[in-house]
């Protein structure tokens, strides 16, 4: 899956015009949360911890229109519980966005 940073950038565009440093602390803070959100969906030692995380996760990115990160949540909730490989593309995602 390839990932479009395009959705955040025009949500910050529209929020805080030429404003790059407010558009910059708000991008920090959405990857921050989504990083603890994965973190703890990386640490959940049962399937509704999971669930849960993912379920946060997929609300971030829904209030962002990153519709890539909201897919790799349905994924997490959808399939089982610590799958690594979904964890490791949603750090890449992230990655994508910092």
């Amino acid at each position: 899956m390839s990932f479009d940073s395009g959705p955040i950038d025009r949500y910050l565009s529209a929020a805080f015009g030429d404003d790059a440093a407010m558009a910059e602390d708000l991008r920090r803070a959405f990857v921050g949360s989504a990083r603890d959100l994965a973190d703890l969906m990386r640490r959940a030692r049962c399937d509704a911890n999971w669930a849960v995380a993912a379920e946060r996760l997929k609300g971030l990115a829904a209030t962002f229109g990153i519709v890539p990160l909201i897919q790799l949540a349905e994924e997490a909730i959808a399939g089982a519980p610590g799958d690594p490989a979904v964890l490791r593309r949603i750090t890449a995602a992230l990655d994508a966005i910092s």
